[in-house]
């Protein structure tokens, strides 16, 4: 009786490694993405039209947080960093607003630099700033100065940004809500660098929308996102990286 239960208490200790064994390795793939997901890099989707033709609605992109020393979960602190984010770089930072909401903008100036737009050409420090490749403007009309002498979307400042501050624009420089309507961007609100997009879906209004009402509708988006799937994905943009 005696060897019955020392066979019993060995099998149940075996089984009770086993769970605790691969639930420890659970955890540590759990803590390991979490750290990898906020301190070294993060996935994005683009949801709006700010930044093209750099940048396109349903691109979607991978970042380093690494860089600029990303910020830890839970606690108020910030890994050190390689570097501050330099003008022509494209940052994801948490939009001044509400601290909240993911924001994607090339910076263009940093504490100290004179940002001025005159006629929509932007000057840093008197020198113009290069116009990134792939950015744009669509409107023809170039919007005067408000009351006052007050800004404009085409003609803003002179502003020196202040200490800690980051300048952001959008590359669609005439469809952007940017710096120029909301302020500059404090270094504590900064994410990461945009590095490169790994995928890029092409938006398509036909797609059949999904609704709770409809059992059916998750099948038939399914459906149709297979039939058209060659179609819908812009291969030249898969793995290229963003300047």
């Amino acid at each position: 009786m005696a060897s019955k239960a020392k066979v019993k208490a060995k099998k149940e200790g075996d089984v009770f490694d086993f769970i605790w064994e691969n639930l420890k390795s659970l955890l540590i793939a759990i803590v390991l993405a979490v750290i990898i997901k906020t301190s070294i890099v993060e996935a994005y989707k683009i949801p709006s039209a700010s930044m093209e033709d750099t940048l396109l609605i349903g691109d979607f992109l991978i970042a380093n947080k690494f860089i600029y020393g990303a910020p830890l979960p839970l606690v108020d602190w910030r890994l050190p960093s390689i570097r501050t984010p330099k003008p022509g770089d494209v940052v994801i930072f948490k939009w001044p607003g509400d601290g909240v909401t993911n924001y994607i903008k090339r910076c263009v100036a940093v504490e100290g630099q004179k940002v001025e737009i005159i006629n929509k050409v932007l000057y840093v420090d008197g020198k113009e700033f290069p116009l990134p490749p792939h950015a744009k403007f669509t409107d023809p009309d170039i919007q005067p100065r408000g009351p006052n002498n007050g800004n404009s979307r085409d003609n803003w400042g002179p502003y020196v940004v202040p200490k800690d501050y980051y300048f952001m624009m959008g590359d669609n420089r005439d469809n952007s809500y940017d710096s120029r309507f909301w302020g500059p961007v404090h270094k504590s609100l900064i994410l990461g660098e945009a590095m490169f997009i790994h995928w890029s879906w092409e938006p398509d209004n036909n797609s059949p929308a999904v609704t709770a009402a409809d059992p059916l509708s998750v099948p038939r988006l399914f459906l149709y996102n297979t039939v058209h799937f060659p179609e819908r994905v812009r291969w030249n943009r898969l793995l290229t990286a963003i300047h």
